[in-house]
């Protein structure tokens, strides 16, 4: 991992871990989050990341980069050790990694395409919530995100993973309600996104939100 630096002690810092970091929602989450918690920003493209940091840093944040792929069972159980090690805690979660495979007839689905589905839409979710969930102890708040294609036609590697996601996420959910940690889970409203433009190619843009104002938003509705 590298970092900014911070002049707050890690004792006092606000902890924003936020998977899927370096475009789109992820981004605009970090970028917004970022005057009020150190981001852990983590996503598989380090230049999405390295040019992330220039614009937290040029808004006065701090963040640091954990350039690592969340199907990495080893690589996230360093991540949560790093960060107990130096923060002992997760005060924020928020999760919108997703791979969106290609659209296909169930039939035509290729079985790569399916295992890499499985591994970062459902089997990483399945290992990072007990990684996770120490670290954000009875008052952290987790944030998953529905997209809801689950038996819409020839969206079958990803609309089945993605629901078993958020169902997942939903279990976790109610058995927290009372102990904690918090759990949410949001619809967000279409996005000019690389993935929306190849599952909807000539789809009018123009009437999207932007991630920027979609992570307004989602902000105000999480009370962040």
């Amino acid at each position: 991992m590298t970092n900014t630096p911070s002049s707050a002690s890690p004792v006092d810092e606000k902890i924003a871990l936020i998977t899927g970091a370096s475009r789109g929602l992820g981004a605009a989450f970090a970028e917004a989050l970022a005057g009020a918690y150190h981001v852990v920003a983590v996503a598989r493209t380090t230049g999405g990341l390295e040019d992330l940091d220039d614009r937290i840093q040029a808004k006065g944040g701090q963040a640091t980069l954990a350039p690592m792929d969340i199907s990495n069972a080893d690589a996230m159980a360093q991540l949560c050790r790093s960060i107990h090690d130096r923060w002992g805690k997760v005060d924020l979660w928020i999760h919108t990694a997703a791979h969106g495979a290609p659209l296909t007839p169930t039939d035509h689905i290729d079985p790569k395409d399916w295992q890499k589905s499985m591994a970062i839409n459902l089997d990483a979710v399945a290992r990072l919530i007990p990684f996770v969930s120490p670290l954000l102890g009875q008052e952290g708040h987790a944030v998953f995100f529905d997209d809801d294609h689950a038996g819409e036609k020839f969206f079958g590697s990803y609309g089945a993973t993605k629901a078993a996601q958020i169902a997942l996420a939903r279990s976790w959910q109610l058995e927290t309600a009372s102990i904690g940690p918090k759990v949410s889970i949001l619809s967000p409203k279409g996005m000019p996104t690389g993935t929306r433009a190849r599952f909807f190619p000539g789809e009018d843009r123009d009437t999207l939100t932007s991630p920027k104002e979609e992570a307004a938003r989602l902000m105000a509705e999480l009370d962040l």
